[in-house]
């Protein structure tokens, strides 16, 4: 089994149908997300056996969101509960299809997560990320839960997937994430967080981070991209068998720590949005990882070349679907079949 363990909240997207009927203020279409949560609804759509481990508010939001993990198949049992309000982030759509996010989160229920019992004895990997390692009281139980598991030998994966708007403190930020990467075994992230967790985007601090569009026009330079690399490679020497960098529409390449960097390229297709794209890369990651039977550090670091190509060109497709529909809404293993 498979832990994914993080926020569940709304997302509150613009209608494409635009402003209301008085021409005043926008539409907004309540969607079930969080990078967690999409991550493991994605993980149950391609059929892998997946619990979400998490604190879910007992509101209409949060009967929705549970509703919308049993539907995946996704085992709710490690859910805390509580009567504070859902987290609620207001997704602003970019022509290009990418996402930017405003929250609401002060006094919400998935702030309040608690460390939870050693986690079953069936569960070979846990998944964390996004805005659950950055809100206190929670977070610091999150990260509790990280380096218990990764000192029983679960397999951890972490997706940073920064929110700039939502860290007061960029530079502790970036100490405490290095701080993740000795537990981490596969650390995934974008070219436009790692630029920001390596300090090179400025421009960023204090404003919403986008998901994928615009990371090839900050981090695709020569500039961005050494910065990025000079950045992975500290961070692999740190901790992590493998780093996967997502670059948008242009692909995704994969460091390992044994100085290998291969690179395959994305899967062109009409985007509609790109909300839930980067957690579906690594709901695919984790799925296809299982497929090689490379849920341990050990045989991560032991992947060939083309085992990497495969995964890689599996996570590009399902995330190549995932951008063609509005919303979070990844691909069912049938999907990727055909």
């Amino acid at each position: 089994m498979i832990v994914v363990a993080g926020e569940a909240l709304i997302d509150l997207v613009t209608s494409p149908q635009g402003p209301s009927l008085d021409g005043q203020l926008p539409a907004l279409l309540p969607r079930r997300g969080g990078g967690p949560y999409n991550t493991a609804v994605a993980l149950g759509r391609l059929g892998s056996p997946t619990a979400f481990c998490s604190r879910v508010s007992t509101d209409s939001f949060g009967e929705a969101l549970l509703n919308g993990l049993r539907s995946g198949g996704v085992d709710t049992s490690l859910v805390q509960r509580g009567a504070e309000p859902t987290t609620l982030a207001v997704a602003d759509i970019s022509p290009d299809g990418s996402a930017g996010y405003g929250f609401y989160a002060d006094g919400t229920a998935d702030r309040l997560f608690t460390l939870p019992p050693e986690l079953p004895a069936a569960v070979r990997a846990l998944s964390l990320g996004t805005c659950s390692l950055v809100l206190e009281p929670g977070a610091s139980a999150y990260e509790s839960l990280l380096r218990r598991e990764a000192a029983r030998g679960v397999f951890t994966a972490l997706d940073p997937n920064v929110r700039p708007g939502l860290i007061p403190d960029p530079d502790a930020y970036r100490a405490r994430f290095r701080s993740w990467l000795p537990h981490v075994a596969l650390l995934k992230l974008s070219e436009e967080d790692a630029l920001w967790l390596a300090g090179r985007d400025a421009a960023a601090d204090g404003g919403p981070c986008s998901d994928a569009g615009g990371e090839a026009a900050r981090a695709g330079t020569d500039s961005g991209r050494s910065a990025v690399l000079a950045a992975a490679r500290e961070w692999l020497a740190a901790g992590p068998a493998a780093i996967v960098l997502t670059h948008g529409g242009a692909g995704l390449t994969v460091l390992t720590r044994d100085g290998r960097e291969l690179t395959v390229p994305g899967e062109r297709v009409a985007v509609v949005d790109t909300i839930g794209a980067g957690d579906t890369v690594n709901a695919a990651l984790l799925h296809r990882l299982d497929a090689h039977d490379a849920l341990s550090y050990a045989a991560l670091a032991a992947l060939g070349d083309r085992d990497w190509e495969d995964i890689l060109r599996f996570a590009a497709r399902a995330a190549a679907i995932t951008c063609s529909r509005a919303g979070a809404e990844p691909p069912y293993a049938t999907e990727l079949a055909a």
